[in-house]
């Protein structure tokens, strides 16, 4: 019994591992191939991502935006839980990896159920919008660029549907958010944006310590 969250340590952590994730092969050749780039820390944990899966299984979730693709491991979590039929649109300005994400996406063999959007984020936000896809997406993942959270947070409660999930990455920022000495700009902009959502009528919040920190954002009816 615990009345707090449980710290982990690197022996539990990898407990937890050992007796909970279920990984398909193309996920974790993904997850190795990212952890050679400089830029590995970008990928979400495999538990969250296993999580995320479940979670959009739970909805019976059929169509997902996904904002800030990276190799493509977050995508393939989502389009795992998809139906038949179901899409995940996933948008990002960089493109330096991309091959790498749609040879896994084809390896898992949901490369048809992913859509990827090459742009800046938020032009793309706004032109789902212009083409009415307001309230039609189902859940929406947002893991780019933390100085803008506001922005395509907004966006996506325009285009997801009532009783729809938005889920934000990063929110704990590798507990910098907690510490009244950092002050800088990204901290403060995460600093706003949880306080944001914290007192947000649009929404019921659930903030939740797995990876650096994911919140759910259940946009009400």
């Amino acid at each position: 019994m615990s009345n707090q969250t449980l710290s982990l340590t690197p022996t539990l952590y990898q407990y937890l591992l050992s007796v909970s994730l279920e990984e398909s092969e193309a996920q974790v050749s993904l997850r190795r191939e990212t952890a050679k780039l400089s830029s590995c820390a970008m990928q979400i944990s495999p538990e969250q991502g296993q999580f995320m899966t479940l979670l959009l299984q739970l909805m019976s979730a059929k169509r997902v935006l996904e904002v800030g693709t990276f190799t493509g491991y977050s995508a393939l979590c989502l389009a795992r839980a998809l139906p038949e039929g179901g899409e995940v649109i996933t948008l990002d300005h960089d493109h330096r990896w991309i091959g790498m994400a749609e040879a896994h996406w084809q390896q898992a063999g949901v490369a048809e159920k992913i859509h990827f959007k090459w742009g800046p984020a938020l032009a793309s936000l706004d032109q789902l919008i212009l083409d009415n896809q307001a309230n039609t997406f189902d859940v929406a993942f947002i893991d780019a660029d933390k100085g803008r959270y506001d922005q395509y947070y907004e966006r996506c409660l325009n285009l997801v549907r009532a009783e729809g999930l938005i889920l934000i990455d990063n929110v704990l920022w590798a507990g910098r958010v907690a510490d009244p000495l950092d002050q800088d700009e990204t901290t403060l902009s995460i600093r706003r944006f949880n306080l944001k959502l914290k007192s947000d009528p649009r929404i019921q919040l659930s903030m939740l310590p797995i990876g650096d920190g994911l919140s759910l954002a259940l946009k009400k009816s």
